[in-house]
């Protein structure tokens, strides 16, 4: 069940790449990404699994999805001309297979990148009443433009922020259940719950619900290609899903054990209404506000360059990628001829394009406020996609074989989110 030794003989003589991140700044970025808008419905994933479903699901999709991130992290070690999820894809299964791979996981950050956009301002509205929630969406554009130009590594200080924020709703969430003595939002009177799934397609939400939460893949290449020592990868992503799943785990069983199974879309609204204490409510909301701020640019950053390579205003054939990490050229003397010539021109239009998708984002996300239906539809269908079969797919195509364990998770995986898809789209109706 090693993962590095099956794809490596693919790749021969594997070369190490290096960018600029440390082990740390790496493993905040990563625990930031993980730790999501997706940890707002874990309460709900539970409500709908059961006891039993639930916790045997977070534990699986926790150590499967981990599974599949080290997949990618060593096909892009292998090969450093990889520089994104998309290259993978070409790599695995042909050039055909790109633009497919591209749409996908572009359609999946765009979707959370509107999402992250929605729930900043919906939680600042809560905090601030006075305003819309458009407006302050509008205002996020002055907030979240100067972070898309930053590198990875200066995104590691905001990512730890993220954390915090991620902290203290827990915090808060915890307080509110110890201080309250009677349900609902009661730790010590726990709401009605269930020791089994309540239907067959609240088990499909459940998995869609449960796997958004872990759906960080598309950002794996640059996270490596960033990091000064990868070699070190796998054991700063095992670390990394292992705190996320105990923390989505944490967060989705005291959020069911308060609210039970008339749990809210977002267990922060059930805080907000039952909370015993209206300044720590205002807190956790600030958090809301403060957690997708910090997030953004992070979370984009791989949509971003791909966009970047298909205008063209990419770097890739000098020395120097997006994330200012060298780039094997076959002759460097060009390389860095056409670094100087162009390095002015794709910087500022790489300013301009991450602006123009930043206000992308706003727009939607005030045309199309309730997305949270549209959110568990992508949970089950993209995720699935770009967390499970295709990195398991990437793997058995270039090894050229099938062990029974990666067997069994493509498989697996092609169920639950067929079973995840159609779930979801049979709850819109």
């Amino acid at each position: 069940m090693s993962v590095g030794r099956t794809v490596r003989r693919t790749a021969g003589k594997a070369k190490v790449i290096s960018g600029h991140s440390t082990y740390g700044q790496t493993l905040f970025n990563a625990i930031a990404i993980l730790l999501g808008i997706g940890m707002l419905s874990e309460p709900l994933a539970f409500s709908y699994a059961g006891w039993i479903g639930g916790t045997v699901i977070i534990i699986f999709y926790g150590w499967i999805t981990c599974y599949t991130a080290k997949i990618l992290a060593h096909i892009i070690i292998d090969d450093p001309r990889l520089r994104s999820y998309s290259d993978i894809g070409k790599k695995a299964f042909g050039p055909r297979s790109g633009p497919w791979i591209s749409a996908v996981f572009c359609l999946e950050l765009f979707t959370v990148s509107v999402a992250l956009v929605t729930l900043y301002a919906d939680s600042l509205h809560a905090v601030m009443p006075t305003y819309s929630a458009d407006t302050f969406k509008l205002i996020s554009l002055i907030l979240l433009i100067p972070t898309m130009v930053l590198p990875l590594y200066v995104l590691s200080y905001t990512s730890i922020l993220g954390i915090l924020s991620t902290l203290l709703i827990i915090a808060v969430m915890v307080m509110d259940g110890v201080a309250k003595p009677e349900s609902p939002g009661s730790l010590w009177q726990p709401a009605p719950t269930s020791l089994g799934i309540r239907t067959p397609l609240h088990l499909g939400l459940a998995f869609g619900l449960f796997m958004a939460g872990f759906s960080g893949h598309a950002v794996v290449p640059s996270l490596v290609r960033d990091m000064n020592d990868p070699t070190q990868f796998d054991a700063m992503i095992t670390q990394a899903f292992t705190v996320a799943t105990g923390i989505y785990s944490v967060i989705g069983i005291a959020g069911y054990l308060m609210f039970g199974d008339d749990v809210s879309e977002e267990f922060s609204q059930d805080i907000a209404k039952y909370s015993p204490f209206p300044v720590l409510n205002k807190i956790a909301l600030w958090g809301l506000v403060l957690a997708p701020l910090s997030k953004f640019a992070l979370a984009t950053r791989p949509l971003n360059l791909t966009l970047e390579m298909m205008l063209g205003i990419d770097s890739s054939s000098g020395t120097l990628d997006d994330h200012g990490v060298k780039v094997p050229s076959q002759d460097p003397e060009a390389g860095r001829s056409m670094s100087k010539r162009h390095r002015a021109r794709n910087g500022a239009l790489t300013v301009v394009e991450r602006a123009l998708f930043t206000l992308c984002s706003v727009a939607v996300s005030i045309f199309v406020p309730d997305f949270s239906s549209m959110m568990a539809f992508l949970g089950a269908f993209s995720s699935f996609l770009l967390c499970v079969i295709g990195p398991v797919s990437a793997k058995i195509a270039l090894a050229g074989h099938c062990s029974w364990w990666d067997g069994f998770l493509l498989v697996s995986g092609v169920i639950m989110a067929t079973w995840g898809t159609i779930a979801s789209f049979w709850s819109m109706q």
